[in-house]
């Protein structure tokens, strides 16, 4: 059983000073972190959560257990006037006890009115269990530096898990496919029927699941809005909502192509990609994806926990030259990945961007393990291997 989290040490710290917010999808462990961080640190600690009619009642009375040194607001965002009330709570109660905030929607951009909480928190969110993490690695990855590997027994087992299970905690654990299946089923009800329901204003909800089953075969290509709204005979700007809704409710995430003048690029449309990749079945898209989410968590780890500026994208030109991923920091060129099945032969567009954008660590990631070689300044590596070199 994994109890330790990536994230507590730094949400622990964090919460000296200010409140603190994390975000993430649904069941990826955000209860369970604020919880243990309340049990383990706080030892007295009070969990409010919106969704109980008595806890409801509770918050909008202002009534805190008195010895309570922590206290949790969990999908607190479901709250009209939120942000008023939290920021409230917080400039009258700071000295008292200290404010831990989690939900399944992105409490960072959510805009349902509520005066602004500029520099009274800060925000982390919650990724999927990695490979790095289930070996219990601590984050060292340090900008523009070479990723260190951390290659044992363990990897490609642990690996080829996460593969099939994905990384959220209950299948992940559980390792049982009927269990994996019926959290697939509950997880896609419950974010639609539940938690969008209650928040967005989606008049064809039954459409909107209609996507949201959609979406796995279009894992690691251009996401064409176009496309989709011909498939679900809905509008233009219905399709572009509901789209934004589902990135906002952690089931998907974009990846957008680099920019820069020296590369021509006439491609605009992002990449998606999902927050569970168990869900889908093409091998080639499974793989991309969970190479994809790792690299999302490691990006996600470096501005949230240290405040560098990475980002993902990807790359793609005027001529049809394309590579999977690219990590930039301050938007200078740092990480360079391509993710192939099978195939060790360095990609001719890895080779051409990697000297084309002077980037200076450039990956080939392989679904076999037991690969480790440089060829033509591109190392290509087993994917077991290559995880475990970031967060």
């Amino acid at each position: 059983m994994i109890k330790h989290r990536y994230l507590q040490k730094f949400v622990t710290s964090d919460l000296k000073n200010k409140m603190v917010f994390i975000g993430g999808p649904r069941q990826v462990g955000k209860t369970t972190l604020s919880q243990y961080i309340g049990d383990r640190v706080y030892k007295k600690h009070s969990y409010l959560n919106w969704d109980s009619r008595e806890d409801r009642k509770m918050i909008l009375q202002g009534k805190f257990r008195a010895e309570s040194k922590l206290v949790i607001f969990d999908e607190i965002y479901k709250y009209k006037q939120w942000k008023n009330y939290i920021k409230g709570e917080f400039d009258k109660y700071k000295n008292q006890f200290n404010i831990l905030v989690t939900g399944s929607a992105r409490l960072d951009l959510y805009k349902k009115g509520g005066d602004s909480l500029m520099g009274r928190y800060h925000y982390y969110r919650l990724h999927p269990f990695s490979l790095s993490e289930v070996l219990g690695i601590e984050p060292k990855i340090q900008i523009f530096k070479d990723l260190f590997f951390n290659h044992t027994k363990k990897n490609y087992k642990i690996f080829t898990d996460l593969l099939v299970f994905g990384g959220f905690p209950e299948p992940f654990i559980k390792k049982d496919h009927k269990t994996l299946r019926r959290f697939h089923n509950e997880r896609m009800d419950r974010l639609v029927k539940e938690d969008i329901r209650d928040i967005e204003q989606v008049r064809d909800l039954s459409a909107l699941q209609v996507l949201v089953e959609i979406l796995p075969s279009r894992v690691a290509s251009l996401l064409s809005l176009n496309g989709l709204r011909e498939d679900l005979q809905v509008a233009h700007k219905t399709i572009s909502s509901w789209v934004d809704i589902l990135e906002r409710f952690y089931y998907i995430f974009r990846i957008y192509p680099f920019s820069v003048k020296i590369i021509k690029s006439l491609c605009k449309e992002p990449k998606m990609y999902l927050w569970d990749w168990s869900q889908i079945e093409d091998k080639a898209a499974k793989l991309e994806n969970i190479i994809a989410s790792h690299l999302l968590k490691t990006v996600h780890f470096l501005y949230d926990t240290q405040g560098h500026k990475a980002e993902l994208h990807f790359l793609r030109d005027i001529e049809g030259r394309e590579i999977d991923f690219l990590i930039t920091v301050n938007k200078k060129p740092w990480i360079a990945i391509e993710v192939k099945l099978s195939d060790q032969q360095p990609s001719k567009h890895l080779k051409y961007f990697a000297k084309k954008l002077k980037i200076p660590f450039v990956f080939q990631v392989i679904k076999d393990t037991g690969i480790d070689f440089f060829q033509d300044n591109i190392r290509v590596i087993s994917a077991d291997k290559f995880l475990s070199g970031v967060v």
